[in-house]
């Protein structure tokens, strides 16, 4: 070596403990290396077996991954990272820093107002179904008497979520449902039906009409004939108005549909008695359900399953039916009940009879008293 002080050069021996130590430290260079290429060939060779797709980790693969690779530096992580990419790697890191600080799970309550119950949501929807003329304040106090406490605009936010309009256009959307029971007391309903019935002069179709009182489910027999002509149908208005005996005596509403065997004649004389005729639009039986469903009861339980010879028998069959339908039996519109029960109904004690009709087409259990 060259000393600029003396001019010339200066040799330096090395003690042997210091080349020792340099021999040592390249023997322990040489093995981390080995080491090193040994785990970078390991990584390589799991990366092969996943077909070179992204190997999954869990939260603590990631977590130890992070720790160890913030230590390196982004620079030695480019050098030897092959699993991940070191952004990936620091990104990690990071994660787990604003992990440390996040408080969010001690916080007491959430931010804002407190979520709305289901059955509240449920109680505000039935209100303003049941009630089209409730604005958003009616319904808040109605809710405040159970002892719900909210806000006007909750109920408007309600209302809103489930596309149910304010009051003053709620209120004009009323219902055939909501008509009929508003009118339920007052209301009647009409139809005919048809029945083939074998006579000396062949098979010939007779008309039964039916009046039913909505409410109760009534039935009354109004007519039978084979020509239900205008002059028929206006007796017909006559006897159903009678002051005395007639069916619709004490009622307001008529629903009927447009079958011209309804003529003008036959309207006006209702209404003069103080009955009004509702026609129904065409083709709209689900407008009239009561009376429709009585129709098919008729014939499913009584006229279709007999052979009808003379217009005697099928007024006999008819009277039989009306007196079991009801006297004797149940109706799922009426809560499963009888529309006139007699005594012995809902009794525990007495022997089990059972009074049948049309042969035994008809049955009714009752019990005896002692």
């Amino acid at each position: 070596m060259y000393n600029p002080g003396i001019g010339g050069p200066i040799n330096f021996i090395l003690q042997p403990w210091q080349l020792l130590v340099i021999i040592l430290a390249g023997w322990l260079n040489r093995q981390q290396q080995a080491v090193i290429d040994f785990l970078l060939t390991e990584v390589h060779v799991l990366k092969e077996t996943h077909g070179g797709k992204r190997i999954p980790l869990s939260d603590d693969q990631r977590r130890r991954l992070a720790i160890k690779g913030k230590v390196m530096g982004r620079k030695a992580l480019q050098e030897i990272a092959t699993i991940v990419t070191p952004d990936t790697i620091l990104r990690w890191q990071r994660q787990l820093v604003a992990a440390k600080w996040d408080y969010s799970n001690r916080r007491k309550a959430k931010p804002g107002q407190p979520p709305v119950s289901d059955e509240v949501t449920q109680l505000i929807l039935r209100m303003a179904h049941e009630n089209p003329t409730w604005g958003y304040d009616r319904i808040q106090g109605a809710l405040a008497n159970l002892g719900h406490r909210i806000s006007d605009t909750t109920v408007g936010s309600i209302l809103k979520a489930h596309r149910i309009e304010p009051a003053p256009r709620r209120k004009h959307q009323t219902t055939w449902k909501t008509f009929i029971k508003a009118h339920w007391e007052v209301l009647a309903a009409i139809d005919f039906t048809t029945v083939e019935v074998w006579t000396p002069r062949g098979r010939v179709t007779y008309y039964l009409l039916f009046v039913m009182e909505v409410a109760s489910r009534r039935v009354h027999l109004a007519g039978c004939t084979t020509g239900p002509n205008e002059p028929w149908m206006k007796q017909i208005a006559r006897n159903l108005t009678d002051p005395m005996t007639g069916f619709l005596r004490d009622k307001r509403y008529l629903l009927m549909d447009r079958d011209t065997k309804y003529s003008e004649a036959f309207r006006h004389l209702l209404e003069q008695a103080g009955v009004h005729c509702v026609r129904l639009p065409a083709r709209s039986p689900n407008l009239t359900p009561p009376i429709e469903r009585f129709m098919r009861t008729i014939k499913e339980e009584c006229l279709d399953r007999i052979i009808l010879f003379g217009e005697n028998s099928l007024q006999k069959a008819t009277r039989e039916f009306l007196a079991h339908y009801h006297g004797e039996r149940n109706h799922q519109g009426r809560e499963n009940r009888i529309i006139e029960p007699r005594a012995e109904v809902g009794q525990l004690q007495g022997e089990i009879r059972c009074r049948q009709r049309m042969g035994g087409m008809l049955r009714y259990y009752y019990r005896q008293s002692a």
